[in-house]
């Protein structure tokens, strides 16, 4: 057969063909098999034999007619032969119309096919009818070239249909078409409008390496065991309005040249996006995922606008690379962004989700925020989140930010308890919003070698629970190392601990800062290679006395100790028997005249026999707050009670002023 725009095979086809029409340049001619009892194709035969085989045919005959060409008249003639008188509609048995050509418009509208339909390599060189039209085996139309337009509107597929390497010049048509069982348009080429509204494909749907040259409209289609666009081509706008995947669905690979829209779209298996290209706009507003939505590689060109979704599974966009502005709203049991690009601004905007944004990249400001109430969708109504209904809570968690350069990303509202650190580049430059909350150490007081410990509550970082559980003698309550979160030491804790609270002093917040001064002295006084013994023993002691002078409780409580420890010093030791009294002497000169006389005062006896009387406790006391204040009280002092004087006039102050600095630490503003 002689397709239009295209040389003539050589080679003749396998069955036995009219021949007619043979030319030197044409040496097979006609390529129509023979009709039954003759020598020439249906469209080569003489009338009166052609009507004598028409006559013969009845309803639900077997036809043969591979390679043979049809006018629209000869077409309408055979269908006629067929048609049904109880229905008024033709009914067909196994047809073969392999290779043939419909040279007009083909009319197999409301057209039942019992057995199997062949159409392989078939053109149809005016508009292919079948709407209505049931095939109750399989239907193949592998290659077929449909040249005006395909209707397939209201078809019933009750086996498989193939549609491999199908060209479909100009616009085709599925709506309200029901595939009963595996559909299959590899490779094929939609150069028109591809429109596949309201359809329903009951087996698998195979889209693989499809090119949809114009548009294609997949509006409230039901793919009820899966869906496969894998390597497809949409150069223009595609539109998967309403649609429902059942099973799974693929689009790894494809690429959608004009914007992509998923609205109100449900998936209900895992949705396979890895490797896509998007170079128009990418919309998935409202979609509901019930299995992983996976964006693995994906390239999004243009703006992105990733919801409100609901997805019970992971959103997977690692290694994703996001050309344009990004709106992210998501209520996801996790989000998973590891090593993505950001090329453009970004919102997003989660609820439940835990977020491992470990080694991304942001060239612009990035922000995490949680939201404290569901999504809303245009039309006012909040987004249905039963798919989430067992989730343990609604509160953003951010899993890792290692790698990350942070000086363009914002975090607002989010759980910080399990993040990983370690490895964050300009964490001092973070920015957190509103309530962001960290993990703190363990409460209650635990017992290490049969002496008690007890922490002092602050704020820590996941990556210190899991040092200090990996430590000999651990008490219960720190948390351990999940699977890969690495092992990392007091050395590399302390320069985070270091960045965060500056980040929070920028911020105007220091006694929010102060935990985390805390937590980088606790690293560096644990820390064994970079930090000089002679400086952990200051650290230690600074530790001991006032908590690094941010537990003024600790100095307070050492200050009351040192003013006991001194007041029964004084009492013991310091304070004489008696108060020396001035004693005055002189000698008159021979004659009268002036008398010159020596003041002096005894010196101080050590006291004896019961020296701790209230009236000694007074005067210790009296002594003992004047040193606080690096005053002298005056009173008389054995020589023992002027060094233990001396000695309380240099620690108390000093605990005082570590008492007031610790105070000024958590209310400075």
């Amino acid at each position: 057969m002689t397709h239009l725009g295209s040389a003539p095979s050589t080679t003749p086809p396998d069955w036995p063909h009219c021949g007619h029409g043979a030319a030197p340049e044409d040496p097979v001619g006609c390529r129509g098999i023979h009709v039954p009892g003759h020598t020439a194709c249906l469209a080569h035969l003489t009338g009166t034999d052609r009507d004598a085989y028409l006559a013969g045919l009845a309803p639900g005959a077997d036809i043969d007619h591979r390679g043979t060409p049809f006018a629209e008249s000869l077409l309408d003639a055979l269908l006629d032969a067929l048609r049904d008188p109880a229905t008024g509609h033709p009914r067909l048995g196994e047809a073969r119309f392999t290779s043939a050509l419909f040279q007009g418009d083909a009319w197999f509208e409301s057209a039942t096919f019992q057995g199997d339909a062949e159409f392989a390599s078939a053109t149809f060189q005016g508009v292919a009818w079948f709407r209505s039209a049931t095939f109750r085996g399989d239907a193949r139309f592998r290659s077929v070239t449909f040249r005006e337009g395909a209707e397939f509107r209201s078809v019933t597929f009750q086996h498989a249909a193939w549609f491999e390497s199908a060209a479909f010049q100009a616009d085709a048509r599925f709506r309200f078409t029901a595939f009963q069982a595996d559909a299959r348009f590899e490779s094929a080429v939609f150069q028109g409008d591809a429109g596949c509204e309201s359809a329903t494909f009951q087996g698998v749907a195979w889209f693989e390496s499809a090119i949809f040259r114009s548009g294609a409209g997949f509006g409230s289609v039901t793919f009820q065991d899966g869906a496969w666009f894998g390597a497809a081509t949409f150069h223009g706008d595609a539109r998967f309005r309403s649609a429902t995947f059942q099973g799974g669905a693929g689009f790894s690979s494809a690429t959608f040249q004009g914007s992509a829209g998923f609205a109100s779209v449900a998936f209900r298996g895992d949705a396979r996006f890895r490797s896509t290209t998007f170079r128009g706009d990418a919309r998935f507003e409202s979609a509901t995922f019930l299995g992983d939505a996976r964006f693995e590689q994906a390239v999004f060109e243009r703006s992105v606008s990733l919801g409100p979704l609901v997805c019970a599974g992971r959103v997977k966009l690692s290694g994703a690379v996001f050309g344009g502005p990004v709106t992210l709203a998501s209520a996801a049991r996790r989000l998973e962004c590891r090593r993505t690009r950001w090329s453009s601004t970004a919102e997003l905007r989660l609820r439940y989700a835990t977020v491992d944004f470990a080694h991304a990249v942001f060239e612009y400001p990035l922000t995490i925020a949680a939201e404290a109430d569901p999504f809303v969708l245009p039309d006012g109504q909040p987004v249905a989140e039963r798919a989430l209904a067992h989730a343990p809570g609604t509160a953003v968690r951010i899993a890792s930010l290692r790698g990350v350069d942070a000086a363009h990303l914002v975090l607002a509202d989010v759980d910080l308890s399990e993040c990983l650190f370690t490895g964050t580049v300009h964490l001092d430059q973070l920015r957190l919003e509103g309530t962001c909350s960290f993990d703190t150490v363990p409460s209650r007081t635990h017992r290490r070698r049969r002496r008690p410990v007890r922490f002092t509550q602050r704020r820590t970082l996941a990556e210190e629970h899991h040092w200090r559980a990996r430590r000999p003698r651990a008490v219960r309550g720190w948390s351990p190392a999940v699977l890969g979160a690495g092992h990392v030491g007091p050395a590399q804790l302390s320069p985070v601990y270091r960045a965060l609270r500056k980040a929070f002093e920028d911020g105007k917040n220091e006694p929010g800062a102060a935990d985390f001064y805390y937590g980088e002295m606790e690293m560096r006084r644990h820390d064994r290679t970079g930090t000089p013994r002679a400086e952990r023993g200051l650290l230690y002691g600074y530790w001991i006395l006032s908590g690094y002078g941010l537990r003024a409780s600790r100095a307070l409580g050492w200050l009351a100790a040192a003013m006991l420890v001194t007041i029964v010093l004084l009492m013991g030791f310091g304070l004489p028997q008696n108060s020396p009294k001035q004693e005055a002497t002189g000698t008159v000169p021979p004659g009268g005249g002036r008398v010159t006389f020596e003041i002096d005062k005894a010196d101080p006896r050590n006291p004896t026999g019961n020296r701790f009387t209230g009236k000694r406790f007074e005067k210790a006391l009296n002594v003992t707050l004047n040193s606080v204040v690096f005053r002298s009280s005056g009173q008389g002092l054995t020589t023992a009670g002027t060094y233990i004087e001396m000695a309380s006039r240099v620690a108390e102050p000093v605990l005082l002023g570590l008492a007031v600095l610790a105070v000024r630490n958590r209310v400075k503003r």
